[in-house]
């Protein structure tokens, strides 16, 4: 599959930086978009250097050294590896002479990957490349059920998908997060993950987890941050308005593909699923996901609000002076809420849209209307 739109990003990228990263979980297809590109641009000149095989990470043994005298684009997979790199990488790309572009991979977050913003400040732009979202994938309710990972969205059937799931968690725990040089014994990760999964879509409460495991609550922010900086969960930060109500200051959980979420809770297949009482906090967490990767909205620029009298609104997106305001509903017919209006006027919103699962679009007033999460997934959204 071409995944065409960030084919392009990354071709703009390098009109304006030598170094482009492309950053997402392992296994969303960042080495195929990697080899995709390099193919497409002076593939016969490009170098390829995957830091998890032994005989690659021997080439850079001296990276200066084995670097230096290469033209062209030069690809690194599994940058964060070997940090070093990143001050290599610096010192090459401020030689005028050299005629180098590097694409450089990771599976970890600019925060977890430090060195990078620290010794390439100004030269690299970042690229965030998530699992498969709509309409790259056709089929929305197989995206739902399965999650955008290739492997398991491609996967034969229900069986083999969820098989591939269930071995990538075990591998994200026992090997990538000691790969990152994080030391946290695999099975006390996994039950926090497993517990952080009834958060989902729900205020987080650090203390209240920190009881049930026997951990600090310091030590549960730190596995959060980590899971949040290697893609498997979003942090959605609360909005605070100068208005006179008390306003919920915690931030909300959401797991970022809905198949690792579906694994953790033992979810195999949409009859499980349809008998879960999960099932509308999955569908929700689902279409909030879709929707901030169609839009393309920063993560700093997405938000909740919530006050203590029950008002609340479950996404607002600033973006310049403009503010929007999304609901997500899992019903056949979506009703206007007292708590829809509040937002709309306390929060000053251009408009609100109510996402839920059905095709027919409603208007509920001038400036709140509903909209089905496949219609508008399929169109590209103006926020001017």
């Amino acid at each position: 599959m071409q995944r065409t739109t960030y084919l392009h990003d990354i071709e703009q990228a390098f009109k304006t930086s030598k170094v482009v990263a492309i950053l997402g979980p392992r296994q969303c297809g960042k080495t195929t978009l990697a080899r995709q590109f390099f193919r497409n641009h002076n593939g016969l000149r490009a170098q390829y250097f995957d830091l998890e095989n032994p005989q690659d990470l021997l080439r850079l043994q001296d990276p200066m050294l084995a670097l230096q005298d290469f033209e062209g684009l030069i690809v690194i997979d599994e940058i964060q590896k070997v940090s070093e790199l990143f001050s290599v990488l610096r010192v090459l790309v401020d030689q005028d002479n050299k005629k180098q572009r590097y694409l450089v991979l990771g599976s970890a977050s600019r925060d977890l990957i430090r060195q990078s913003s620290e010794s390439l400040a100004g030269r690299i732009h970042y690229i965030e490349l998530t699992p498969f979202s709509y309409p790259e994938a056709s089929d929305l309710d197989k995206l739902w059920i399965r999650g955008g990972f290739p492997l398991s969205y491609l996967a034969e059937d229900e069986t083999a998908s969820n098989v591939w799931r269930q071995n990538y968690v075990r591998t994200f725990l026992e090997q990538d997060i000691p790969n990152l040089g994080i030391k946290i014994p695999a099975e006390k990760l996994r039950r926090f993950w497993m517990m952080l999964a009834h958060y989902h879509g729900q205020l987080f409460n650090a203390t209240e987890l920190g009881n049930a495991l026997d951990i600090s609550r310091t030590t549960i922010q730190k596995y959060l941050d980590i899971l949040t900086g290697t893609f498997m969960v979003r942090q959605l930060s609360p909005w605070h308005e100068n208005i006179a109500k008390r306003q919920v200051k915690s931030q909300k959980i959401y797991f970022k593909d809905s198949g690792i979420f579906h694994t953790l809770l033992n979810i195999h297949t949409k009859q499980d699923l349809l008998v879960n009482p999960k099932l509308g906090a999955s569908w929700e967490g689902f279409a909030l996901e879709s929707l901030i990767r169609h839009v393309q909205a920063d993560a700093y620029d997405c938000y909740f609000w919530a006050t203590h009298a029950q008002a609340e609104l479950d996404l607002l997106i600033v973006r310049g002076t403009k503010r929007l305001g999304f609901e997500f509903k899992f019903s056949k017919v979506p009703n206007l809420t007292k708590s829809m209006k509040i937002a709309l006027e306390d929060l000053k919103l251009e408009k609100l849209i109510v996402i839920y699962p059905g095709d027919v679009p409603i208007k509920l007033t001038e400036k709140i209307t509903c909209i089905g999460l496949e219609e508008f997934l399929a169109d590209s959204y103006d926020f001017d």
